[in-house]
């Protein structure tokens, strides 16, 4: 993986796309420059779990971290995607929304949130999305109990 810099982050290649490596506490600084350089579309946002797969391969500058954000952003203007990847701590498992910059990204907030436990600070509603109000844990985080529900069939005994 080459590295560079824009905007202050690292800057490195996957398979011919750019990939910018975000710190935390300057992922709305980074998005906000990031619009102004043509990339106004988000395509998509969600997260990795890595409690299982500590060594991915990451630049040097880059402390891995349990959980990482990433966002894919394209630039129509320019026909360009860049990648964002930003590391987040299982301690403090929070980020600062995307919506008021990209307000397409509120559902997949809310996904992020209710599969993996991320909370996305300042969202306009981060409730669950696609498990029950009262479902216990998040199902898309490594360690999450699989367990098994039973399936019931009519006329078979139970």
């Amino acid at each position: 993986m080459t590295t560079d810099v824009l905007h202050d982050c690292v800057l490195g290649d996957s398979h011919g796309q750019s990939v910018l490596f975000v710190p935390k506490d300057r992922y709305i600084a980074t998005l906000r420059k990031l619009i102004d350089d043509s990339y106004t579309m988000c395509v998509d946002l969600t997260a990795v779990d890595f409690l299982t797969h500590p060594g991915r391969t990451l630049p040097e500058a880059i402390a891995p971290e349990r959980f990482e954000i990433v966002v894919n952003l394209l630039s129509m203007r320019d026909r360009t995607r860049m990648r964002l990847r930003t590391q987040v701590s299982e301690a403090d498992a929070s980020i600062d929304s995307a919506f008021d910059l990209y307000p397409g990204t509120e559902a997949m907030e809310r996904e992020v949130f209710d599969m993996f436990g991320i909370t996305f600070n300042s969202h306009p509603d981060l409730t669950r999305i696609l498990m029950p109000e009262d479902w216990d844990g998040h199902p898309l985080r490594k360690d999450y109990s699989q367990g098994r529900i039973p399936v019931q069939f009519k006329g078979s005994a139970s």
